[in-house]
């Protein structure tokens, strides 16, 4: 309890002085982005090491190689934070979009042992060690929590035919509020939900991108205030009363003792519909969550659990088949003691961004009987597997050649894909 306290200590002293940062709701990853510790400092850019006896160069592995790596260095960059994916439905091409502390990068990934740096959407404002990317329409919306940013838009397409670097503009930015912490988008239904700004208290603000150079704001929701993180899906799972619904899963805290998941029902923008909120015991820090793809488990990892009571690496699976009933199904423990951050199904397979421990695989097909097992991991921050805010924040599984973009805080971005 006593380094929990000084946890907290120190995040406030550097809220305080950030001046780039403006919700005091949100606790994450502020102490070590102002100190990033050096990776190991073997050049191995553009270079494949196989996992090999528990090794791919200098980075602990089981199962998965890795690839390449760009630097933040390459980047000219002090930090990185989230990312994501593009795939050109014309060319086929795959793209990193990487999150960085002064913008967004685009990478070239079609060759991942000689990935292609094309160049930087510089931050609409200031620096800020959070920025969060999403795609819809070939195009990526860009939030962050630099003061006064706003919504970047940027028209993938640009990418096409490029070779050398560039520094490039948005193509439109929404104004309508200043700094936010993430943004999530249903595909299916053209909307963005921008959470964490200074609008509906910091709970989801509803944003039509239909027309991706003419986003609009058309509402939100307000009533259970600060959302930190969110999944949107037009609903698919067991429960008959809320088939075919948009439904917003969104991991809500205070800061305090106010932890909970909410469901909402919004469908209707004017008219948003409260379902249920899930409570929990234990918790520190509502963070994110992710539902299996038949919608009837929810994955969800709070980010302070592990520092609070110490204890490991801890996965709650929430069972939402009833969604006017939902509960705690069953809670997964790894084999080490290091923070979970975001995580995502795919298939039978859930990859985690577990800060220090690096990214981590589960295998979640036994999930009927509670079997989750560990399958592989690449950890990109070998120093140790501590519960501290150093290490991997963002993974992003979805490429359909298997290539997986890790995005780590210190030393940039990872290409690794599983082992032949």
């Amino acid at each position: 309890m006593k380094r929990f306290a000084l946890l907290l200590i120190l995040l406030f002293f550097d809220f305080c002085t950030m001046n780039e940062v403006t919700d005091d709701n949100d606790m994450e990853d502020i102490v070590v982005i102002e100190n990033p510790q050096p990776s190991p400092q073997e050049d191995i850019a553009n270079i494949f090491y196989p996992c090999e006896n528990g090794m791919a160069g200098v980075y602990p592995c089981s199962g998965y190689d890795l690839l390449s790596r760009v630097t933040l260095d390459d980047f000219e960059s002090n930090s990185g934070n989230d990312n994501w994916g593009w795939t050109d439905p014309e060319t086929g091409k795959e793209y990193v979009l990487s999150g960085l502390d002064d913008g967004t990068a685009f990478v070239d990934i079609s060759n991942p042992e000689a990935p292609l740096y094309l160049g930087k959407l510089p931050t609409a404002t200031v620096p800020s060690p959070w920025r969060d990317i999403k795609v819809f329409d070939n195009f990526a919306f860009i939030v962050s929590e630099a003061q006064g940013h706003g919504l970047q838009v940027f028209d993938l397409t640009r990418l096409r035919g490029l070779t050398e670097k560039e520094i490039f503009s948005a193509d439109k930015r929404l104004t309508d509020f200043g700094n936010a912490h993430n943004i999530a988008i249903n595909e299916e239904s053209g909307f963005a939900y921008v959470i964490g700004s200074a609008l509906y208290q910091g709970g989801p603000v509803f944003i039509d991108i239909n027309d991706p150079k003419n986003p609009k704001v058309v509402g939100g929701y307000a009533d259970d205030s600060y959302t930190h993180d969110a999944q949107i899906v037009n609903y698919k799972g067991p429960d008959t009363a809320y088939q075919g619904k948009e439904l917003f899963f969104g991991s809500n805290s205070d800061g305090g003792n106010n932890n909970q998941i909410i469901i909402v029902d919004v469908t209707d923008k004017e008219n948003p519909q409260k379902i249920n909120s899930i409570t929990y015991q234990n918790g520190g820090y509502t963070h994110q969550g992710y539902l299996s793809e038949d919608h009837r488990f929810f994955f969800f990892g709070d980010e302070l659990d592990e520092l609070r009571y110490g204890s490991p690496t801890l996965t709650r699976i929430f069972d939402v088949s009833d969604l006017m009933n939902p509960e705690l199904y069953f809670n997964y423990f790894a084999a080490v003691n290091a923070i979970d951050h975001n995580g995502y199904s795919k298939g039978d397979l859930f990859y985690l961004a577990s800060y220090t421990a690096g990214i981590r695989v589960l295998d979640i097909s036994g999930i009927e009987e509670k079997q989750i097992v560990e399958t592989g991991f690449f950890d990109t921050y070998p120093q140790d597997n501590n519960a501290d805010f150093e290490g991997v924040w963002n993974v992003y599984p979805y490429f359909e050649s298997g290539v997986i973009a890790v995005n780590d805080i210190n030393s940039g971005l990872f290409l690794v894909k599983a082992s032949d």
